[in-house]
């Protein structure tokens, strides 16, 4: 007898699960609040989706922080070459970037999902979008729809509605108290992949918000990365400070506050860089001694006088072991609704090696909704892809059981 699955959540994750699922031929359909499907996918692929990483798998599968041991089976099942080739299935030859980010040669995102929907649909999946699951109504799931609500009776169901970041494509994060009413534990969603604030001088923001701080090396308890990063009206951005976040997010948790070190100049060694500032002039200016003495002009020598007010008066060994680590202090992450992704959510604890909720029979999760984070670089879709698998396997294996 066919099975009546309900995938509640269009983005990939969900997707992913139905196309498994109707393959192995069951009834399923897709609920999306939103008018269309795979919003944040398509916001993603604006700038050319990012879609998995080429490093070493084994250095891939640690990313994910505390989760990676938790989360490896559903990624040795669906690797990153599993994901090029699936891409490829679809039409979307990818390519492996400088950085080892893998990219859709096309470099958007729309060509892939469209391509993903014809065959879900040809698979026989009912789309449905404007339909938002408003939460539980005894054994079943009720949905506000153009038409009015609904209830709905299920085999089985998988949640795949992400996390709480960028809430206005749909991940509002409206789930949490519904399934902590449940009994289920979820850790308090949290920003990922954020900027910070810093407390700069009306005087810097005013000069410097939004100019780029190129070709530096920043520090903190995540280890070192080079690269570049924006000083922001508000703060620090960029995908280099986005490295960090998880690192500075809960060192502030943990002690309230953090900081995050930055090399001006990483090109130099401290010795070269002592010796050079030593012999400039000592009645040049301080910014023509920092221009020449340290290679430091425009926004960086600015930037050492913002956060080292007497840094003119300091010995070159002094100022140069600032210049090497000198030290943004952040006040606190940017708010969740613009972060690129969130960290908490469902506990692993509630969930069993199938991905259902042990409080919920029956009920199953994937993506973001869980409590992992990763960095940028094609980690955060490539989990959300293979965590859909692996709990729409795990439907499958339960049906089998009843």
């Amino acid at each position: 007898m066919t099975k009546q699955i309900a995938i509640i959540g269009g983005g990939p994750a969900g997707l992913m699960a139905a196309e498994v699922l109707s393959a192995a031929g069951h009834a399923v359909t897709v609920y999306e609040a939103m008018p269309t499907f795979g919003r944040k996918f398509m916001l993603a692929g604006k700038s050319g989706l990012n879609i998995t990483h080429s490093e070493d798998f084994s250095s891939f599968a640690e990313r994910f922080g505390t989760a990676s041991a938790r989360l490896r089976p559903a990624l040795d099942a669906f690797t990153p070459g599993d994901v090029q080739a699936w891409a490829a299935g679809l039409g979307t030859e990818t390519f492996v970037g400088t950085s080892g980010r893998v990219f859709p040669k096309v470099m958007k995102a729309s060509p892939l999902l469209r391509a993903w929907l014809r065959r879900l649909e040809a698979q026989g999946v009912t789309l449905k979008t404007r339909h938002r699951w408003v939460g539980f109504a005894g054994n079943g799931y009720r949905f506000e729809t153009p038409e009015g609500p609904i209830t709905g009776q299920l085999d089985a169901a998988l949640l795949a509605l992400g996390g709480a970041s960028w809430p206005r494509l749909g991940s509002d994060a409206a789930w949490v108290p519904w399934l902590r009413d449940k009994g289920v534990e979820v850790a308090d969603l949290q920003p990922a992949n954020c900027g910070f604030d810093v407390a700069w001088s009306e005087a810097f923001r005013e000069r410097f918000a939004g100019e780029p701080l190129k070709s530096v090396s920043t520090t903190s308890d995540a280890g070192t990365f080079q690269g570049e990063f924006v000083a922001s009206g508000h703060g620090i951005e960029g995908s280099l400070v986005y490295a960090h976040s998880a690192a500075l997010r809960n060192r502030l948790l943990a002690q309230g506050q953090a900081t995050l070190a930055v090399d001006l100049a990483p090109g130099r060694t401290m010795e070269r860089l002592v010796r050079d500032l030593a012999r400039q002039d000592a009645k040049a200016s301080f910014s023509n001694r920092l221009r020449k003495g340290a290679g430091l002009e425009g926004v960086k020598a600015v930037l050492l006088r913002e956060l080292v007010p007497d840094a003119n008066r300091m010995a070159p060994g002094e100022l140069a072991e600032r210049i090497k680590a000198l030290n943004i202090p952040v006040v606190r992450p940017r708010p969740i609704a613009e972060a690129i992704s969130s960290a908490g959510g469902i506990a692993w604890s509630d969930l069993d090696q199938n991905y259902m909720l042990k409080p919920l029979p029956g009920l199953f999760a994937a993506g973001e909704m869980l409590d992992w984070e990763a960095p940028t670089g094609g980690y955060l879709l490539t989990a959300c892809l293979a965590t859909g698998r692996a709990a729409a396997r795990g439907v499958e294996a339960w049906l089998r059981s009843q």
